[in-house]
């Protein structure tokens, strides 16, 4: 009886292709998940949704977008709604800047804004 080498080339192929399917279908999920958190009225469902997302996200190791990104704090990981469970100041000084406030931690975030000209 004689062994014959069988090529893994095509199975790999094949499989590769099924995780890049997966990771598409779970940053739909994400971003079904995030759009649903800004929009949920009970703060504990929508706290529970963003949790579920940011796991997604690690489980399939997806890189979460810029702004969703930003919608988590940074000092108690809580997602922040912006006029819900944070408060958005824009600053008036020669620097203009935006300062977001986590209403659960009170960690402040200051974002300098391009000068306009």
């Amino acid at each position: 009886m004689s062994w014959k080498r069988v090529s893994m080339q095509p199975l790999k192929r094949k499989r590769r292709r099924g995780k890049q399917q997966v990771k598409e279908v779970a940053r739909e999920r994400i971003d079904i998940l995030v759009a649903n958190t800004l929009k949920e009225k009970d703060e504990n469902l929508a706290g529970r949704k963003a949790q579920l997302a940011k796991k997604m996200a690690m489980r399939f190791r997806l890189r979460l977008p810029y702004d969703v990104r930003q919608l988590y704090c940074k000092k108690c990981k809580a997602f922040i709604v912006p006029g819900t469970t944070a408060r958005v100041r824009v600053g008036r000084a020669k620097t203009r800047a935006v300062r977001i406030t986590c209403l659960r931690c009170g960690h402040i975030y200051r974002k300098i804004l391009a000068a306009a000209e």
